[in-house]
C-alpha cells in the first residue's frame, strides 16, 4: 500500500492523498480495536469470564503485533530502508490478521467493528474476484457474531440494525477501497511514467556525452593531420636535407634548412595549443587569411624546394577580401594546408596556385596543381590504419558543418583542382 521501493521524487497530489488514506485506514484499525479492548475490560454488556478476557487481551496483543509488523515491514520496503520484500507473502499475512479477527468474534461483540478496516485490506491485497467474495463472507460473519452476542440481551434475536450497520459499512468500504486502487494504480502509472522518463533522460545525457567524445576525437584528429602531421613530416624533411646540404659542403643551406625546422617546430607547437584549447589558428590570430595563405604557399615551396622538386605556388586574391568568422578562416586555411601537402607529397607538380575569391553571397577557394593527376571517382577519403588518409574526409566534415562544399575536379596527367564554396553568413552571425 505504498510507495516503490527506493523511489526518490516529489510527491504528487495524488501520492499525498493515497498517503492520508493509508495513515487513517491505520489509525481507525487502532482506534477500533482499542476501543473494543476498553469495552471488553469494562465488562460492557455480558461480563466476561477470566478465560474469556484473558483470550481476549492475548488475541488483541497478537492482532495488534500481527498488524504493525507487516505494515512497518512494507514501508521499510517502500522506503527503501529494508531489501526484504513482504509483497509475496501479504496474503498470508492477511490471513493471520483475519484469523485473528474471527477468533476475536468468539470473544466479544465489540470486535466486529474492526472489519470495516479489515475489508480495505482485502480489496488491496486480493484481486477482485477474490476480494468481493471474501467481503461477503466476513460481512455474513460479522452479522452472525452480532446476533451471537446480542441473544442474551434484552431485545434479543437479529435486529433489523445487526443487518442494515454491516452492509452499510460494506459497501462503503467497497467503494472506498475501488476509489483508493484507482488512485493506486494511477500513481503506479505516473511512477511508471516517471521511472521511464528518467531512464530516458539519462540515456541522453550518456548518448550526448558519447557523441561528444566522438566529436572531440574527431576534431583532434583533423587538426592533428592538418597541422602537427604534416608540420613534423617538414620537420623531418628538412632535417634530411639539411643533413644533405652538411654532407655536400653546404653549410648556408643547411642552416636555412634548420631555421625552417625551428620555425616550424615552434608553429607545430603554437598549433597544438591553440586546438587543445579549441582556439583558431595562432597564424589567423597574428596577420587574418589573406597573408596567411600567402605565407603558406611560400612555405609550400621551400620545403619543396628541399625536397629537390621544383615547385612554385602562388596566392591569388579574387574580389575585395570580407572579414569572416573564426570557424570559416580556420577551415579554409586547414582545407589549403591539406590540398597543398597534398601536392608537393603526391602530385609531382611544377606550380601550384591557391586562389581566394568573393563572388557575392559565398567565399570559394581553389587549388590547382599541374601534376600527374588522378581518377577523381576512386577517391574515398577515408582513414587508413597508418593514421594518413583522413585530409578529405576531414575536409568534407568541416565544411558539411558550415554547410559548404568541395569537388575535386581531375584525371592522369592533367592536374588537379579542389574547389572549396562557403555561403557567407548573414549579418550579424558569429
Amino acid at each position: 500500500m505504498n510507495a516503490h521501493p527506493g523511489e526518490d521524487r516529489l510527491e504528487t497530489p495524488t501520492d499525498a492523498i493515497l498517503r492520508v488514506l493509508r495513515v487513517s485506514l491505520h489509525v481507525g484499525f487502532a482506534v477500533l480495536l482499542l476501543v473494543a479492548v476498553i469495552r471488553l475490560l469494562a465488562g460492557a454488556g455480558a461480563a466476561p469470564s477470566a478465560v474469556a478476557l484473558a483470550a481476549g487481551l492475548g488475541l488483541s496483543g497478537a492482532l495488534a503485533l500481527v498488524y504493525l509488523a507487516g505494515t512497518v515491514l512494507e514501508k521499510r520496503h517502500a522506503s527503501g530502508a529494508s531489501p526484504f520484500d513482504p509483497t509475496p507473502y501479504a496474503r498470508w499475512w492477511l490471513a493471520t490478521v483475519m484469523l485473528l479477527w474471527l477468533l476475536l468474534l468468539l470473544v466479544s461483540g465489540d470486535f466486529a467493528w474492526v472489519a470495516f478496516p479489515l475489508f480495505f485490506l482485502q480489496l488491496h491485497i486480493l484481486p477482485r474476484r477474490a476480494a468481493l467474495p471474501a467481503i461477503v463472507v466476513s460481512t455474513a460473519l460479522l452479522v452472525g457474531a452480532l446476533w451471537f452476542h446480542g441473544r442474551g440481551t434484552p431485545d434479543g434475536g437479529l435486529q433489523l440494525a445487526m443487518i442494515l450497520g454491516p452492509l452499510f459499512g460494506a459497501g462503503f468500504a467497497v467503494v472506498t477501497g475501488m476509489a483508493y486502487r484507482a488512485l493506486f494504480q494511477e500513481a503506479e502509472s505516473q511512477r511508471l511514467v516517471a521511472d521511464e522518463l528518467r531512464r530516458t533522460r539519462a540515456e541522453l545525457a550518456r548518448t550526448q556525452h558519447e557523441a561528444g567524445m566522438i566529436s572531440e576525437r574527431e576534431r583532434l584528429a583533423r587538426e592533428i593531420h592538418d597541422t602537427l602531421a604534416q608540420g613534423f613530416s617538414s620537420i623531418i624533411l628538412m632535417g634530411r636535407s639539411a643533413e644533405k646540404a652538411l654532407a655536400d659542403g653546404q653549410p648556408e643551406t643547411a642552416q636555412e634548412r634548420l631555421r625552417t625546422v625551428q620555425e616550424t617546430a615552434s608553429a607545430n607547437l603554437a598549433e597544438a595549443r591553440s586546438f587543445v584549447r579549441g582556439l583558431r589558428s595562432p597564424d589567423l590570430a597574428q596577420s587574418g587569411l589573406v597573408d596567411t595563405l600567402s605565407r603558406l604557399c611560400a612555405k609550400t615551396e621551400t620545403e619543396a624546394a628541399a625536397r629537390g622538386t621544383d615547385l612554385r605556388c602562388r596566392f591569388e586574391l579574387v574580389g575585395s577580401p570580407v572579414e569572416l568568422p573564426g570557424s570559416y578562416q580556420t577551415t579554409l586555411l586547414r582545407a589549403a594546408q591539406a590540398s597543398l601537402a597534398n601536392v608537393w607529397a603526391h602530385a609531382h607538380a611544377h606550380a601550384a596556385v591557391v586562389t581566394l575569391s568573393f563572388p557575392g553571397t559565398e567565399v570559394t577557394m581553389d587549388v590547382f596543381d599541374d601534376g600527374v593527376g588522378f581518377d577523381s571517382t576512386t577517391v574515398a577519403g577515408t582513414a587508413r590504419g597508418d593514421g594518413t588518409g583522413v585530409g578529405l574526409s576531414g575536409l568534407r566534415e568541416r565544411l558539411a558543418a558550415l554547410d559548404g562544399s568541395m569537388e575535386i575536379e581531375s584525371a592522369p596527367g592533367e592536374g588537379t583542382v579542389v574547389a572549396i564554396r562557403l555561403p557567407l553568413p548573414e549579418e550579424g552571425a558569429a
